[in-house]
């Protein structure tokens, strides 16, 4: 039987539980910063093409949650591990409103410019880069503030581009769709759905020889259309859900479920699975950033901020 001061002790520890876990979502676990590494060798991409991409995604920068002294500290850790290339894969603007400042574009444009990687940083727009420009929504065209900042601090922009690549002497392509649902419904443009900005088709006619194709994609959900040719497309978006808490996972953020919103997903024509198997030709194979920063709300749990480090070239262990 539980005694009178036993039963104090319980509820003490339940309101004591219910105030830590939200002081921890909002205050603590959203200015943690982790590595996430993947070691694999993707379908169409051969062994000795040794490439470490560090994956920059959804900083979504504002005061306080990620200023101009957290998102250096993201590039100098980023330096440190010394990739050789970084892909930065959208949302660099803030998606909610609970922030004290914001923070213009030029500056955090010139704080990623000091990624030092060999062969470059390279970047797409996110769904927030361009929802939050008010021009671009009425005139359905950018360039969109966010894009601007990125090519004035000198970082490559693939708005449905490919460019060929080479590392130690072997090629490779690297392409980048511009976002899927850039353009929301807006009476006063005359479009009442939703509208992409990307073009896949386009953006792979690009490619035109047998090397071996990343591409950047902000929305995961390109997976479904992306042809096995492409040996590993790299997405963010999802924030990993966001929350985790201990199993649950409240939000999706991608039409592949909330169990394929995060981490290294093999997709073909059953659905998405994540890799239990040898790797098979035909399989399309995405890796989901569970990116830095915060959307709708700053919360984080379970799923603390990361920069993600993919090593291609390597068997998968």
């Amino acid at each position: 039987m539980m005694t009178r001061r036993g039963l104090l002790k319980s509820l003490a520890a339940a309101c004591a539980g219910a105030i830590a876990l939200p002081a921890y979502a909002v205050g603590i676990e959203p200015f943690r910063l982790n590595v996430k590494r993947y070691t694999l060798t993707p379908p169409n991409w051969p062994d000795r093409l040794r490439l470490t991409a560090a994956l920059i995604a959804d900083p979504h920068v504002c005061d306080p949650w990620m200023g101009l002294d957290r998102l250096r500290f993201v590039v100098e850790r980023t330096n440190a591990l010394k990739p050789d290339i970084v892909l930065m894969l959208g949302d660099y603007v803030a998606g909610h409103r609970f922030r004290t400042g914001s923070i213009p574009s030029r500056d955090w444009a010139n704080v990623f410019a000091g990624f030092t990687a060999p062969l470059g940083t390279h970047a797409v727009l996110g769904n927030h880069d361009w929802w939050e420009d008010r021009t671009a929504q009425l005139t359905g065209a950018g360039p969109t503030f966010a894009g601007q900042a990125l090519l004035d601090a000198g970082i490559s922009l693939y708005q449905n581009k490919a460019v060929r690549l080479h590392k130690n002497g072997h090629p490779f392509w690297l392409a980048g769709l511009d976002d899927q649902i850039a353009l929301a419904p807006n009476k006063k443009a005359g479009r009442d759905h939703w509208l992409g900005k990307d073009d896949l088709a386009a953006t792979l006619s690009q490619v035109s020889d047998g090397a071996p194709v990343l591409l950047m994609a902000h929305e995961p959900g390109i997976i479904r259309k992306v042809p096995p040719r492409i040996s590993l497309t790299l997405s963010g978006h999802t924030h990993g859900g966001q929350i985790n808490l201990f199993g649950y996972k409240p939000a999706s953020g991608t039409v592949l479920g909330k169990d394929r919103n995060y981490g290294h997903i093999i997709y073909d024509d059953t659905g998405p699975t994540h890799p239990v198997t040898p790797l098979a030709a035909a399989q399309r194979h995405l890796i989901i950033s569970g990116g830095l920063g915060c959307s709708i709300l700053p919360v984080r749990f379970g799923v603390p901020p990361e920069i993600t480090l993919v090593h291609l070239g390597t068997s998968s262990t």
